[in-house]
C-alpha cells in the first residue's frame, strides 16, 4: 500500500484522555508529508535523469555502430585504393595507405572513445541506481520504526483505556 503526503497530512486522529497533543501530532505528520513529498520527487527526478541517461546511451550505440560501419567502409576503400593506386605509383599508393591507416586509427580512437564514455554511463547509472535503493530503504526502515511506535502507543492507549474502565466500574 503506497500512502501520499497528502494522506499523511490529512489524517485525522481520535482524541483520548491523557491522549497525544494534536498540534505535536500534526505538525510530525506535515513534516513526514513535506519529506515524503521530497522523496516522491526527488525519485521522479532520478527516473526522468536516468531516463536522459538511457536516451544519450543510445544515441551513443547508434553513434558508436555508425563508426563501426564508418570503419568498415574505411577500410574497404583503404584496400581498394590500395589496388588503384598500385597500377600509378608506388610514391601515390604510400600517401594513400597513409591517410586510410591514419582515419582507421582517428575512427578506433573515437570507437574507444565512445566506449569508456558509455562504460561510465552505465556505471553512473548503477551507481545512481544504487544510491536510489540505498535512500529507499533507508526511509522503509524509517517507516517500520514510526509504525512500531503508533502500534506501542495503540497499546499504551488501550492499556490506560481500559484502567479507565475499570476504575470507573469500581466507583
Amino acid at each position: 500500500m503506497k500512502i501520499t503526503p497528502m494522506e499523511i497530512s490529512g489524517r485525522k486522529f481520535r482524541t483520548k484522555w491523557r491522549g497525544y497533543d494534536m498540534e505535536e501530532v500534526r505538525e510530525f505528520l506535515e513534516m513526514v508529508a513535506s519529506d515524503l513529498e521530497d522523496m516522491i520527487r526527488e525519485s521522479r527526478y532520478f527516473e526522468e535523469e536516468l531516463a536522459r541517461r538511457n536516451s544519450e546511451l543510445g544515441e551513443f550505440k547508434s553513434r558508436e555502430q555508425t563508426l563501426k560501419d564508418t570503419l568498415i567502409l574505411a577500410q574497404k576503400l583503404a584496400r581498394d585504393m590500395k589496388n588503384t593506386m598500385a597500377k600509378e605509383a608506388q610514391v601515390i599508393l604510400s600517401e594513400a595507405e597513409m591517410e586510410a591507416e591514419k582515419m582507421v586509427r582517428q575512427a578506433h580512437d573515437r570507437a574507444m572513445e565512445l566506449e569508456n564514455e558509455i562504460r561510465d554511463l552505465r556505471n553512473q547509472r548503477l551507481q545512481m541506481i544504487e544510491e536510489m535503493r540505498s535512500i529507499i530503504n533507508t526511509h522503509m526502515k524509517m517507516l517500520d520504526l514510526v509504525s512500531e511506535h503508533v502500534d506501542r502507543s495503540d497499546q499504551e492507549e488501550q492499556k490506560i483505556s481500559r484502567l479507565a474502565t475499570r476504575a470507573k466500574s469500581d466507583e
